[in-house]
């Protein structure tokens, strides 16, 4: 399926869709022709035409603009433009005061039939016209007569014409230039699925788990068919392929050599898919002592849905990167640094994390440790009831969520000094949990503890704990953009702290008083969420009607608050 109004209309209204959205195109009334909308500019100057089937977008319109192509011939989806078109295009520029056309060819024996043909009809009436043919396929080792397949190259082709004609370079000096680049790129293409002209089958069959090697962008039978292999050995199989010295189409590369990479996506991979073997291939290129100056990877030649990439090399030198860096305005040419990517190094090191403040107090007396390894135990032990829980309303994993947090917990403790300093415990524990438990809880935790530290900094009495407690529990609203009765943690952990709020003016010998009525309206907020409707986390996308379990997050709340009420009660006995 594909999201068209008609596949009769499909071509026309791609084109009007490009244009309409750039204010630097127009299109040629009656023609499928996009033209820069500032031709006048062109005066004196060559100009510089390309085309071909439909289906390869943004190839070609995506590159007429100042210092790319003046204009662009598209044909139907997968066919070459009519000579008619291509004729009216350069009889435009003409009229326009051009210097000379000259016409960007893929060699494909239509696009070559039909360009040819109108580059004759406007000779016979007096236009200057040349034209570059671009075959850049590595696929086969001993090409048939027709010769290599004119592929993702083009669009490198395109730019070096494009910065030579901007800079007043006359006909015959591009056409040289030209000549002499197309000799140093390669491209090879590989495909994990086939594509499918509108309202036609797919253009071939490959069974799932398979891929095709040396494609063409029509989806032409390729060279080899197997297995899916890694990022990595797919990368290293396409480039070993295309500088291979025994085939008759191979690209000239060795040690020291400096190119261009274009990692062409050819129509459905992924980003990510892309960014990995955007990464394969620069690292194969360096271990081969290829130095990379520059590299675009985005979709710059597809072929429609097509699963697939090819890539694209050109080997440069000083003047062919200045070319490659001049500017253009084309839209689909991509805003690229002129640094050099070899060489570069990947990371840099993070900023030191400030060191925690002195504290007057640092070495504060109180003993965490039995409260701690309370809590820890507890999470543990209700790991598979918290699971069960989240089933019903998330993935499943909140139980688990916890006991890594736990675990971390306790593999602190082990190895670490404990703080008798509350602002340095809760500030050790944000880190932890941050850092192990992961998640939205680990970012709600950690939120909690690091708003909550600071007012336990250097007085930890019954007022500033309940201080801590409150400034903790509005973070969590503020960030996570939650309020009691949305069906989450809060609606256990708002009741707790409200009551903790007494700890200000509780007498010294009432605070477990308080904390146990806390832990009970924990309990009791947790128990409530059985009846109400979640609005926000990921409970907030299944039906009220499914949700009849407590929240998880706010049973974990509450079994926390008992877990500390227990150990500080046996601590007291």
């Amino acid at each position: 399926m594909k999201l068209l109004n008609s596949v009769e209309r499909c071509v026309d209204e791609a084109l009007e869709g490009i244009v309409s959205s750039n204010g630097g195109l127009v299109l040629l009334e009656g023609h499928r022709v996009v033209l820069r909308s500032d031709l006048q500019l062109l005066k004196g100057k060559v100009a510089l035409l390309s085309g071909g089937g439909s289906g390869h977008e943004p190839a070609h319109a995506g590159y007429v603009g100042k210092g790319m192509l003046s204009g662009a011939v598209a044909g139907s989806v997968f066919a070459s433009p009519p000579p008619g078109s291509i004729l009216a295009a350069i009889i435009t520029l003409w009229q326009n005061g051009v210097s000379g056309i000259l016409l960007l060819v893929k060699n494909y024996t239509g696009d070559r039939l039909n360009f040819g043909l109108a580059a004759e009809q406007a000779r016979a009436q007096g236009v200057p016209v040349d034209m570059v043919i671009v075959a850049d396929d590595c696929a086969f080792v001993q090409p048939s007569k027709a010769g290599r397949r004119g592929l993702c190259g083009t669009v490198l082709i395109h730019k070096l014409a494009g910065a030579l004609a901007e800079e007043g370079c006359p006909l015959e000096g591009i056409v040289a230039e030209l000549k002499k680049a197309t000799k140093s790129i390669g491209t090879l293409g590989v495909s994990l699925s086939p594509c499918s002209v509108p309202g036609c089958q797919p253009t071939f069959q490959l069974s799932p788990g398979d891929m095709e090697l040396g494609l063409g962008i029509h989806g032409e039978p390729g060279i080899k068919r197997s297995k899916i292999a890694s990022a990595d050995e797919v990368v290293k199989i396409m480039i070993d392929h295309m500088t291979d010295p025994f085939s008759q189409s191979h690209l000239s590369l060795k040690s020291g050599d400096t190119v261009v990479l274009c990692v062409n996506n050819l129509g459905a991979l992924s980003c990510l898919e892309m960014a990995v073997v955007t990464r394969a291939a620069i690292n194969y290129l360096m271990e081969r002592g290829v130095l990379v100056a520059r590299v675009m990877s985005g979709p710059y030649m597809t072929s429609l849905e097509m699963a697939g990439v090819s890539l694209t090399l050109m080997r440069v030198d000083e003047e062919l990167l200045r070319l490659f860096d001049a500017k253009t305005t084309a839209s689909a040419w991509p805003n690229l640094s002129s640094l050099c990517v070899s060489g570069r190094k990947l990371y840099m090191k993070p900023a030191e994390r400030p060191a925690t403040s002195d504290t007057k107090s640092e070495q504060g007396s109180l003993d965490f440790r039995p409260i701690l390894e309370n809590v820890c135990k507890t999470l543990l032990q209700r790991q598979e009831e918290l699971n069960t829980l989240d089933r019903a309303a998330g993935d499943g994993d909140c139980g688990s969520t916890h006991a890594c947090a736990a675990n971390a917990i306790q593999k602190w403790m082990q190895t670490s000094t404990i703080p008798g300093n509350p602002y340095l415990l809760l500030t050790a524990l944000a880190g932890l949990v941050e850092e192990k438990m992961g998640g939205s809880s680990g970012a709600l935790y950690s939120l909690f503890l690091t708003a909550a530290a600071p007012h336990l900094r250097e007085h930890f009495d019954g007022a500033h704990w309940a201080k801590a407690m409150n400034a903790g529990t509005e973070a969590m609203k503020r960030y996570g953009g939650a309020e009691p009765g949305d069906r989450t943690m809060l609606d256990a952990l708002c009741p707790a702290i409200e009551e903790l709020m007494k700890l200000s003016t509780a007498p010294s010998g009432g605070h477990m008083t308080v904390l146990q009525a806390a832990v009970e309206k924990s309990e009791a907020g947790a128990e409530s969420t059985c009846y109400l409707t979640a609005k926000a986390g990921r409970a907030s996308y299944i039906a009220s009607e499914h949700l009849t379990q407590p929240d998880p997050g706010s049973v974990a709340i509450a079994a926390i608050f008992r877990a500390v009420f227990e150990a500080l009660g046996e601590k007291s006995q």
